[in-house]
């Protein structure tokens, strides 16, 4: 549904924000990965020609379909389960950027696999992850993903799929006469409210709404990130705070789809900084047996508020990408149970290494789920003198 216009602007977007998020400058010869659902064959057409005329090596993938997911977690033996092909360390270890195009058939195809199973394959792909991670740290690598409307995901938010389409050219302003020129604005001013939020000696934040009260401490050597490219459309500023200072209530009023389930009004209820009770309306199981997956996926890896001035997204999207970036009548925050981002520390992050994220208070795991709060909410910087400041309210930053 989106218009050859909106996909060649997509691609520069894309270009922009891989390029943005990327420490070191791209040359001649470099390796991308391009990963796509079948629904993404024409952006990746134009993505792909883009980047062979800038002198890289796009290596394109497709993902599997939902009848592979379906047959991989229903018919895959114990050795099967976890394979990995050979050479896809090689391959990951010399990745300088990596680019997923997301356009789903399905988001429900997986509510009868095992989560256990689910579970064992996603830590076979851990070590990759912490190699790209490291790539990351050095700053020979980056990434960023978008998505494609489908029918699917129309279904899904209760939309047609032309005003699902509308949403998705507004949120990324595909529409506009010079799309990556509105996104170098909103990172311009994004820099400015990171620089003062980070400028404040911050020892906890509160975050209170209708069915939230949570605290989070902040942690030494900490920055904010966000608006950096890494995510097509993004508009949110995170924070990765030391989990183990979370205490109190957080509920998620926003759906969330993930590995082919379902989830719905999630609260989650931390004491000193552990997850003490995990409850859903729908999907509870899958939820439980995902935040069992390792120690550190029952944690905190993340905190993120996002600004109503700078996100034009205002419908559920029955997508975390776009859901996490709400803006609507009160903006969001979420959070996120399980790893965290070694962009949030404050130092050279090739020093960060594991001891030190132990020190500090990052957490490991091999999940990573955001649940998002889109209530009228109120966030509150408790200082390190006693003091407190409101940093955000009615869907704004207080900057």
């Amino acid at each position: 549904m989106l218009t050859e216009r909106h996909l060649e602007n997509y691609a520069d977007v894309l270009w922009w924000g891989l390029s943005t998020a990327r420490r070191q400058r791209f040359r001649k010869n470099d390796v991308v990965q391009i990963r796509f659902h079948a629904g993404a064959v024409r952006l990746m057409e134009i993505l792909y020609r883009k980047l062979m005329e800038k002198g890289l090596n796009p290596v394109p993938r497709l993902s599997p379909t939902p009848d592979m997911e379906r047959s991989f977690y229903r018919l895959s033996g114990n050795r099967q389960l976890v394979f990995v092909p050979h050479g896809e360390e090689r391959f990951v270890g010399n990745l300088s950027g990596s680019i997923f195009l997301n356009a789903p058939e399905s988001l429900t195809h997986l509510r009868d696999a095992d989560p256990r199973r689910i579970g064992r394959a996603t830590m076979a792909h851990k070590p990759f992850r912490t190699v790209l991670e490291r790539r990351e740290a050095q700053g020979a690598y980056s990434w960023t993903l978008c998505l494609l409307p489908t029918a699917e995901l129309a279904r899904q938010a209760g939309l047609g799929l032309q005003a699902y389409s509308r949403q998705v050219v507004k949120a990324c302003f595909l529409d506009a006469a010079a799309p990556v020129s509105a996104w170098k604005a909103i990172h311009r001013r994004a820099g400015q409210i990171k620089r003062w939020l980070d400028a404040m000696p911050v020892a906890r934040f509160r975050v209170e709404s209708g069915g939230t009260d949570l605290e989070l401490a902040l942690g030494a050597k900490r920055r904010w990130a966000g608006i950096s490219g890494r995510n097509i459309p993004s508009f949110e500023l995170f924070v990765s705070p030391d989990w183990r200072g979370t205490r109190g209530v957080f509920y998620a009023d926003q759906p969330s789809f993930r590995n082919g389930n379902i989830v719905r009004q999630v609260r989650l209820e931390f004491r000193n900084g552990r997850l003490s009770r995990a409850g859903a309306t729908e999907g509870g199981d899958f939820l439980k047996k995902q935040l069992a997956l390792d120690p550190g996926a029952s944690r905190v890896g993340e905190f993120s508020l996002t600004d109503r001035r700078f996100s034009r997204i205002d419908r559920f999207m029955a997508n975390t990408l776009f859901d996490e970036n709400y803006g609507g009548a009160h903006g969001n925050c979420h959070i996120a149970l399980g790893s965290s981002y070694s962009n949030t520390y404050a130092g050279d992050p090739r020093r960060l290494t594991t001891p030190l994220k132990d020190k500090l208070g990052f957490n490991d795991s091999a999940l990573h789920w955001d649940f998002v709060n889109t209530e009228k909410k109120r966030v509150t910087a408790i200082l390190a003198d006693g003091s407190r400041v409101v940093v955000y309210e009615n869907g704004e930053f207080c900057r």
